[in-house]
């Protein structure tokens, strides 16, 4: 399973999360700094867009590890539901293309 990982201890806005993600991920100049933006880069996980540093096979999973995930669930711990929440939507969106779920998010 692939594997990125976010240093939650670093997170306590959402400037913070998405300037995060923008190392981790490997998201594009285009990236919008948006939760909207997020998910629209990580819903194409298995194809050829560049929208990541990732690119999934048909059955494979990448593994969101947000380490610290307490200190940021102190700090922000609005923005750690919306990020499950938006996990679970890109999940049903490749569901619904018949496609397995791409996502794992696992706190630590």
């Amino acid at each position: 399973m692939a594997s990125v990982e976010l240093n939650g201890a670093v997170i306590d806005s959402e400037q913070a999360f998405h300037s995060e993600c923008r190392r981790a991920f490997g998201f594009p100049e285009s990236y919008s700094d948006t939760m909207d933006g997020w998910v629209d880069c990580l819903s194409y996980l298995r194809d050829d867009d560049g929208m990541t540093k990732f690119k999934l096979g048909a059955n494979e999973k990448l593994e969101i590890v947000v380490k610290d995930a307490a200190a940021m669930r102190e700090k922000a711990p609005e923005l750690l539901e919306e990020i499950a929440f938006c996990v679970g939507g890109i999940n049903e969106r490749y569901e619904d293309y018949g496609e397995k779920p791409a996502l794992a998010l696992v706190l630590r």
